[in-house]
């Protein structure tokens, strides 16, 4: 049987958020005539994710390195779909998420594209996120959040850009590029949103990444000019060891 998209959700310990996340995957594929897939790939995971991820219907897979761009890689290697999804454990997708990605794919002007980012609560300084957010998106056209394309696409630009940080726009430049190339562009959905997960403001504040961005001023300076050793640690603790502590 012919699977139309596959769904690949990296994740390192999400057993509190991986739930909603299929749930939310599945309610989109309530609405698609297709076949869906869904493949969480486990990321160093010592919780309940493998468990609560198969009991949904996922398939899961197992990757141990410190790098996002190679934890989706995997799973894009072992997916069966002609369309590639991806979506992180803690965020969900809105209900017509695959069907406009599916219409969008099937008119053949685009060579794939992200989703609009819209957080799951607000305040003022997540207001200011979602303004600079829209407003990058707006002036690079480098949407990511969900991205989507097909599998040969991914194949053909190497998968997901091989980069600790900053991979998301990385590999958005190199869909974008890949389609001027094939003579289609690289797009955003318009109907539907990637619900981006709060949890870290949650935890730390709203004003978290502006507070960063001021009290790390030296690290970044220094990782312009070639040591990436303090924005490393940081990445670190901010994502690749974040769920261990929370």
């Amino acid at each position: 049987m012919k699977t139309h998209i596959s769904v690949i959700i990296p994740a390192h310990n999400e057993e509190k958020y991986i739930g909603r996340c299929i749930r939310s995957i599945k309610k989109a594929s309530s609405r698609f005539k297709g076949n869906v897939e869904m493949i969480v790939v486990c990321n160093r995971c010592t919780d309940r994710t493998e468990e609560i991820a198969k009991s949904l219907g996922a398939r899961v897979l197992s990757n141990e390195d410190r790098c996002i761009a190679k934890v989706r890689n995997t799973g894009i290697a072992a997916a069966k779909g002609i369309i590639i999804v991806t979506i992180d454990a803690d965020n969900r997708m809105t209900s017509g998420t695959l069907n406009e990605i599916y219409t969008l794919m099937k008119s053949k002007r685009f060579i794939g594209g992200g989703a609009p980012i819209r957080f799951e609560r607000y305040s003022f300084p997540l207001w200011c996120n979602d303004i600079l957010c829209r407003v990058s998106f707006a002036v690079t056209g480098l949407y990511s959040g969900i991205f989507w394309a097909k599998k040969e696409t991914f194949d053909a630009i190497g998968g997901f850009v091989d980069k600790k940080a900053m991979e998301d726009v990385a590999t958005a430049k190199l869909l974008k590029e890949y389609g001027k190339k094939k003579g289609k562009k690289y797009t955003t959905l318009k109907k539907n949103v990637l619900i981006n997960s709060t949890r870290k403001y949650d935890d730390m504040g709203d004003w978290l990444y502006f507070k960063l961005m001021v009290q790390n001023i030296g690290t970044f300076i220094r990782a312009a000019f070639g040591d990436t050793s303090g924005t490393d640690k940081l990445l670190d603790e901010l994502f690749y060891d974040y769920n261990d502590k929370h």
